[in-house]
């Protein structure tokens, strides 16, 4: 693991065990929340994310609030999970707003093309800026945080100009990706990220997008032996909360959530899984796995081809009632102001 993951990981724990009691009434009700994601229990957001947060909400509600996890889809499909918040299906989910492309068109910012670099900053800066969208945008639930990771192209031939992918099959990690893939001239597959093995295996697809780590944790790593060494894109994610439940629970206890569900959460959040996440290719090196190198004019060919993709998103937002040029002009600056622009 890279050191920066470590104190990435260092200062989550010392998150929990600092944060001390909040004043909830010993008499307040206990509740369960049912947080269901459909990543592996084992997987490194599990452990440095999901695991750290829930143990600082029960530390700080006095032990009236326990969370329970539903990993794997035990209660629904990946791209269902926001309707599963809604619905209360679940009391809180794990959400890659991608999966449904053109639903969520403002959060769709953080995902376009060579925007992100570092999933830390880059997850405060995503975070801060979409809260003046999350309020209309996800009306539906409690938004509680976003957060990012980076991510590339893996394949089972070397990619290094993005010619090559005309006529490839891809599986993309959200909505923004499939758009700059078929800008490309390649065919998106529509699979989540747990069915994107089989399909590589089976030769539905010829390549993923996908962050490093991840490709070892879903088994991907048995499939594709090619990874392009550039920061190709971000995926969103955000954590949303019922709100019948939200409301039902003592004040006490809203003010826990509510202070575990801020910017300072989604940096943790984005870093500690973040810089885990990157770590992965160091892995796969020592694997015997290609890691593709790609020189400055190949990035510059690179950013050119999809530089569309950025008109495309600012007319989406647009269409929503947004100064979309001005938003994302925004974004950008609260990225660059945190070291995590491109």
């Amino acid at each position: 693991m890279k050191k920066t993951s470590k104190t990435a990981l260092h200062i989550l724990a010392a998150t929990v065990l600092g944060s001390g009691v909040s004043h909830v009434n010993a008499q307040d009700k206990a509740v369960e929340l049912k947080f269901a994601h459909w990543l592996p229990g084992t997987h490194a957001l599990a452990k440095t994310g999901f695991e750290p947060w829930a143990k600082s909400v029960e530390a700080a509600s006095n032990g009236s609030i326990k969370i329970a996890f539903f990993p794997a889809q035990q209660l629904g499909k990946a791209a269902a999970h926001y309707d599963m918040a809604r619905d209360g299906i679940a009391d809180m989910t794990w959400v890659n707003p991608g999966y449904q492309a053109g639903r969520f068109p403002m959060i769709a910012a953080g995902e376009l093309p060579f925007l992100i670099s570092k999933p830390g900053p880059g997850s405060a800066a995503l975070d801060k800026w979409y809260r003046t969208y999350a309020v209309s945008e996800m009306k539906d639930v409690k938004f509680c945080f976003a957060h990012v990771h980076v991510g590339t192209i893996h394949s089972k031939k070397p990619i290094t100009e993005p010619g090559q992918l005309k006529g490839m099959k891809i599986r993309s990690a959200n909505g923004t990706v499939s758009q700059t893939m078929s800008l490309l001239g390649a065919t998106n597959v529509q699979v989540s990220a747990p069915e994107a093995r089989d399909a590589l295996e089976k030769g539905v697809a010829d390549a993923i997008t996908f962050p490093w780590n991840s490709i070892i944790s879903f088994g991907i790593d048995k499939a594709v032996k090619n990874h392009t060494d550039m920061r190709l894109y971000a995926a969103d994610f955000v954590w949303v909360l019922n709100k019948t439940w939200y409301d039902k629970l003592a004040a006490a206890q809203k003010k826990v959530i509510d202070d575990h569900c801020n910017n300072d959460w989604a940096a943790k959040v984005g870093a500690a899984w973040g810089d885990e996440e990157d770590a992965g290719q160091g892995k796969l090196e020592k694997q015997g796995h290609n890691i593709v190198k790609i020189t400055p004019q190949q990035l510059d060919a690179w950013k050119k081809a999809v530089e569309p993709i950025n008109q495309q998103w600012i007319e989406a937002a647009n269409k929503v009632g947004v100064n979309g040029q001005q938003a994302l002009a925004s974004l950008r600056q609260e990225l660059k102001s945190r070291g995590a622009g491109q």
